[in-house]
């Protein structure tokens, strides 16, 4: 099949498949094993402090000498964060940590960080990157100024026909469409009511809608849907859920064992993680949270106050109070190494369009 076209031109890529960024699962070696394979590997960086975006970077570099993203969480803090709220809820998770005979240090509502995009962008223009994706919004103008200015080439994520017009509108040069069936952190930015499209009928109206190229992303794991993508329009595919049980992934065993038994079924989309929508496999921590009627703190606050038992669950390998991310059919993902999964994903690939 022929592999090249627009998208991979501008990526310096042989084949128009992306890694997605998943943040607390993506690791320098799967950036790289994606890369190297020819692909685009995604690093993400979201909220991380400016010094470790550029061991992260260097690490990467040092793996690989291919094209690879920088991945934005790029959004506005709110005007006002709620103390009482993040109070009631932070009473209560101390609670459900003793009822479950677990231990987490509190979290200090004045001492939660925020590492703007703006923080990280001189880091990662000085570090040479080429391609920066974004999700949770896009720049503003300084921001697409300074970044054109560098030549850096943009991916943002949109969840709508909306979303995507707008992105095009202001300068990127490529729109990922997000749909429902994606797992992780939804990257709709624009108010009302969260998007709820599936990547079916996302992909084909964006295409028709803006100028750019398009990628594909939410329940793509095998060929098929590299090539019923393709079909529709995309230009390329975004994977993530692929990726999770992959040697190279940061999944803990039990998390990766989890996710080889889940069903379409078997995800929700919840705020009550991160303070964000995100879609991932239900456990104690979603559930309680979620049973408990409080409201929940917005973006970073919520997820500042289930940092510490996640880091904790994460050490002890209980996937009861961990955030599996997983998308609608992650259960199809496979325990290999990312370079044997990207593999196999481009030889079923060119055998159905080789028929």
């Amino acid at each position: 099949m022929q592999w090249k076209n627009e998208l991979t031109r501008m990526l310096g890529i042989i084949y128009p498949l992306i890694q997605a960024p998943m943040l607390g699962i993506t690791t320098p070696a799967m950036v790289a094993a994606v890369s190297n394979s020819g692909g685009m590997g995604s690093l993400p960086v979201g909220g991380l402090p400016p010094e470790k975006i550029t061991a992260l970077i260097r690490e990467v570099k040092g793996l690989t000498q291919q094209p690879f993203a920088v991945n934005l969480f790029v959004y506005e803090p709110a005007e006002h964060y709620d103390r009482k709220t993040f109070e009631d809820m932070q009473e209560f998770l101390q609670f459900l940590y003793g009822a479950n005979r677990l231990a987490a240090a509190p979290v200090n509502f004045d001492e939660v960080p925020f590492y703007s995009w703006r923080d990280q962008l001189p880091v990662i223009l000085a570090a040479g990157i080429k391609y920066v994706s974004f999700t949770f919004g896009m720049p503003d103008e300084a921001g697409f100024r300074l970044l054109k200015e560098h030549h850096v080439l943009l991916m943002g994520t949109a969840t709508s026909v909306e979303e995507a017009t707008v992105l095009a509108s202001a300068g990127t040069d490529v729109v990922i469409a997000q749909g429902i069936e994606a797992g992780g952190h939804r990257g709709s930015f624009l108010p009302g009511k969260l998007p709820q499209v599936g990547t079916l009928a996302l992909v084909p109206q964006i295409v028709d809608r803006v100028h750019v190229p398009v990628i594909a992303a939410g329940g793509i794991m095998d060929g098929r849907g590299v090539a019923a993508a393709k079909m529709l329009g995309a230009a390329g595919v975004q994977l993530g859920s692929l990726f999770l049980r992959a040697h190279e992934s940061l999944a803990t065993p039990a998390h990766k064992a989890a996710l080889a038994d889940i069903t379409d079924t078997d995800t929700l989309l919840t705020r009550a993680l991160s303070g964000r929508w995100a879609r991932g496999v239900r456990n104690t921590l979603i559930t309680e949270i979620e049973a408990s009627g409080l409201p929940i703190s917005e973006y970073p606050y919520q997820n500042e106050l289930t940092r510490p038992i996640r880091k904790v669950a994460r050490e002890l390998d209980n996937t009861a109070f961990v955030n599996m991310w997983a998308g609608q059919a992650a259960g199809k993902a496979r325990a290999w190494s990312t370079a044997d999964i990207f593999a196999e994903l481009v030889r079923e690939t060119a055998l159905l369009f080789n028929k």
